[in-house]
């Protein structure tokens, strides 16, 4: 059956993301264009934020009765800094599917850190992609695994099956899979525990940005 308006709404933004992304590793260091590929990272802001703000009044989930209370917020905090402290040590070798689509090394050519891009890639991170990942993943896959009919679903009852199918998929988008796994499951619990997507994006915006913080802290951009 086709897809409605407000599947659409969920995909977009993410396949505009998976496309930036594949451009900024398919784009070599040295181009005709002169352009830096870790410079694309920014179009994210403009391109997946710009997409995100079309769609947000279709963004039923976001609206303020759906808003978390003080106790799910928390919780969502809790479980965000739980998945940062897991995913960091969740990277052996036999924990990798392969190497990073596009790697990002925020130094200058003499060594020095650059902070601008830094900032660009530390906003996305925890700011656009949280919001974007979770519609996409949480909201519109794994409800629609349940049922076609995906807006109809109450994530509370989204089921088993859609969990792990879900999070299945969202661990073969990433690179250190066993932390995908933990990451995807965690985010998806929160959704179908609260009912709330908000929770589930709270706790992946604090994960990605500690996790932020952490990689500039300790040079450890494999992380990125």
């Amino acid at each position: 059956m086709p897809l409605s308006q407000a599947a659409w709404a969920r995909i977009v933004p993410f396949a505009l993301f998976m496309l930036l992304l594949a451009l900024r590793g398919a784009l070599p260091e040295q181009n005709a264009l002169g352009l830096d590929p870790r410079w694309i990272y920014a179009l994210n802001l403009v391109v997946v934020g710009g997409a995100l703000a079309w769609f947000w009044r279709g963004y039923g989930e976001f609206d303020r009765q759906n808003r978390p209370s003080l106790r799910e917020a928390g919780l969502a905090v809790a479980v965000g800094l739980i998945v940062f402290g897991l995913w960091i040590h969740l990277d052996a070798p036999w924990m990798r599917l392969g190497e990073a689509t596009a790697a990002f090394v925020p130094m200058t050519a003499d060594g020095r850190v650059d902070w601008p891009l830094i900032a660009i890639r530390w906003l996305g991170a925890a700011l656009i992609v949280p919001v974007m990942e979770e519609l996409f993943w949480r909201s519109f896959l794994m409800r629609w695994i349940a049922s076609p009919q995906f807006e109809t679903v109450d994530p509370r009852a989204a089921g088993l099956r859609a969990l792990v199918l879900s999070t299945f998929v969202f661990m073969l988008a990433h690179t250190l899979w066993l932390a995908a796994i933990v990451a995807g499951a965690a985010y998806a619990w929160l959704y179908i525990r609260t009912g709330k997507l908000w929770c589930a994006v709270i706790a992946h915006a604090v994960t990605n940005g500690v996790l932020g913080i952490w990689v500039v802290w300790s040079g450890r951009w494999e992380f990125w």
